[in-house]
């Protein structure tokens, strides 16, 4: 029997997740799409703080956003809500333990994913249509972020996501290695505000700030805002995602406690 709270941890969520997923697929809809709402509400929250921030000291919005976005994260980890690149570090390291079979993983990985995006398309409708957004223009925050995302080429998105989903893991990975709640709080906070800061391309974020915009008053003035680009940034992003969160976290660290009794996680 291994002595690693890592090796434990993941079989406990592999089956927690399968079992919720075997049980009730409507159920677990409903967690993924808390997820997807989730950070749509801490999306919406941090663009419309960073354009009030922005208008009284200039450029200080960047530095609001990822800390307000950075809750959005916290609320899915304390409230039990699925979320695809979370699932990506859980799911890669069960199949490597043999916790899960990687066809049922990945079953698992595209169901959340698209009510990921199912939720934030509600919740991105309701903000969008909020008296908060009512007055948002292509040179607000939120806008120009957006634009910015779907000009860069796929080789790019694909190293901003791999980056963006080993922060979101290295935050995943200490929620379960550390005990105290106010300690997993604060890494949370700093590793998600680190990618959201620098720009980093993570699918859920972006689920959440391009729903917004679809529904938006401004979504016909984004450059390349349209669907064949958008699933393009999606599909590269979800891709780059698996390799940050799933090929050098999980995989890793389910390799370094595997076998082990003494130097383990």
């Amino acid at each position: 029997m291994s002595s690693s709270e890592f090796i434990s941890k993941i079989d406990y969520y592999c089956h927690k997740k399968e079992s919720l997923f075997d049980q009730s697929k409507f159920k677990y809809a409903i967690r993924s799409m808390f997820a997807g709402a989730f950070l749509t509400f801490s999306t919406a929250a941090g663009t419309i703080g960073a354009d009030l921030l922005n208008s009284i000291v200039p450029s200080a919005g960047y530095f609001l956003f990822p800390f307000v976005f950075a809750w959005g994260l916290a609320y899915i980890v304390f409230l039990n809500a699925e979320l695809v690149t979370s699932n990506m570090m859980y799911l890669t390291a069960g199949t490597f333990l043999k916790k899960i079979d990687w066809k049922k993983a990945f079953t698992i990985l595209l169901y959340c994913a698209f009510f990921n995006l199912v939720g934030a398309l509600l919740a991105g409708w309701c903000f969008a249509n909020s008296s908060a957004f009512s007055h948002l223009t292509h040179d607000s925050y939120l806008p120009k972020i957006v634009a910015k995302k779907l000009a860069r080429p796929s080789e790019l998105v694909l190293l901003e996501g791999i980056l963006a989903n080993m922060f979101v893991n290295i935050a995943i990975l200490s929620s379960i290695l550390v005990k105290d709640s106010n300690a997993k709080l604060w890494i949370i906070l700093s590793a998600i505000s680190m990618f959201v800061f620098l720009s980093n391309e993570h699918i859920a974020a972006n689920f959440s700030s391009f729903s917004i915009i679809k529904f938006s008053i401004v979504s016909d003035q984004i450059a390349n805002f349209d669907i064949p680009n958008i699933l393009r940034h999606w599909s590269v992003t979800f891709i780059a995602n698996l390799i940050g969160g799933g090929f050098l976290i999980g995989l890793p660290y389910a390799y370094l406690n595997k076998n082990e009794e003494t130097y383990v996680d």
